[in-house]
């Protein structure tokens, strides 16, 4: 998939040259990175979300970059000027506390985290099917779907790329140096050029951090 290039704050860019000189390993994945950079600025800036899954340890990292979007990662992100009016005259006790601390969020959701749901699936339906359910139930046109797998061929992170490529979402995958069966399907995928499990997820890492700073940095940044 040809995502469109988008220009690149000044600021995004030197931390997209540090990263990859600090991390020279990750240099073959450069071109990916900034398709998946592209594409989420995209997402976002169009009102859009983004849904994120994996298993074991890429099940921490699902719920570390939805932390990371949700939040301030490296600069501010006050709220806006129209919904801090508005919340300051409503009257509220500590109307000024609450609005000073809230921050702008990028809109992304953990499919690893709801324990019930899952659950309710792997019995009523199957494990396989745990992130897809979410990803249909979830996903609309012009969402992200971030799957991490470091094999590639997680049985539940396939099927739920496949359920969002019928939903028309944008697919960025995560995986090994050889991509699996993920590289076919997904729009984007970031192979690092790993094939032992944990160094694989070492190196998936300065990436989804990478993307984190970024986006936040093209959205929110000032230069």
């Amino acid at each position: 998939m040809n995502i469109r290039k988008l220009s690149m704050r000044k600021n995004a860019r030197i931390l997209f040259d540090n990263c990859m000189e600090k991390y020279a390993l990750l240099q073959p994945c450069s071109q990916e990175i900034i398709s998946a950079f592209n594409a989420l600025v995209k997402c976002f800036v169009n009102g859009g979300k983004v849904l994120v899954c994996g298993n074991g340890g890429s099940a921490a990292d699902a719920e570390h970059i939805v932390g990371e979007f949700m939040k301030k990662f490296r600069i501010l992100r006050p709220v806006d000027k129209k919904f801090r009016d508005k919340f300051m005259s409503m009257g509220f006790d500590n109307a000024e506390g609450i609005a000073s601390r809230l921050e702008q969020a990028l809109p992304a959701i953990s499919l690893v985290s709801h324990s019930s749901l899952l659950t309710a699936v792997v019995n009523d339906v199957g494990a396989d099917m745990i992130f897809a359910q979410q990803v249909y139930g979830y996903g609309r046109a012009g969402d992200i779907l971030m799957a991490l797998s470091t094999s590639g061929n997680s049985g539940n992170v396939v099927s739920a790329v496949k359920v969002a490529a019928a939903l028309d979402m944008v697919t960025i995958g995560f995986s090994n140096v050889t991509g699996g069966k993920m590289k076919s399907l997904c729009d984007i995928t970031i192979c690092v050029p790993d094939t032992v499990t944990f160094q694989i997820q070492e190196l998936h890492l300065p990436v989804y951090h990478l993307l984190c700073a970024m986006v936040e940095e093209e959205i929110f940044g000032q230069d």
